[in-house]
């Protein structure tokens, strides 16, 4: 059983048991519990359900597990004959969340 969440404008395919790196930073510490309530999708051994745009009464349970961090992506801007170059580095900030149940009505 699989479910297709949306969360701060990215959508995770979620599944129990599983631990998800969600873009959005929150401000919650280890072991908090996390509910997301936009559930697009539920597919499961009775089927599909889609919702439009969601599905009415579907959750997704998770518990957080910490603050992780990406890799480091850098970014150079360069201007051609002006001897000017900066190079910027950046890491973005995750939140691992380990699903534990997909409810559905």
């Amino acid at each position: 059983m699989y479910a297709i969440i949306r969360d701060g404008g990215h959508q995770y395919r979620v599944a129990e048991g599983e631990s998800v790196l969600v873009q959005l930073r929150r401000e919650t510490r280890n072991g908090d519990p996390v509910e997301f309530a936009d559930v697009l999708l539920v597919a499961g051994e009775a089927g599909v359900l889609i919702g439009t745009p969601a599905v009415a009464g579907a959750r997704v349970k998770g518990t957080v597990c910490g603050e992780v961090k990406g890799e480091k992506v850098f970014h150079l801007r360069y201007r051609r004959r002006k001897d000017s170059r900066k190079r910027v580095g950046h890491r973005q900030r995750y939140t691992r969340v380990k699903i534990k149940a997909i409810e559905i009505p």
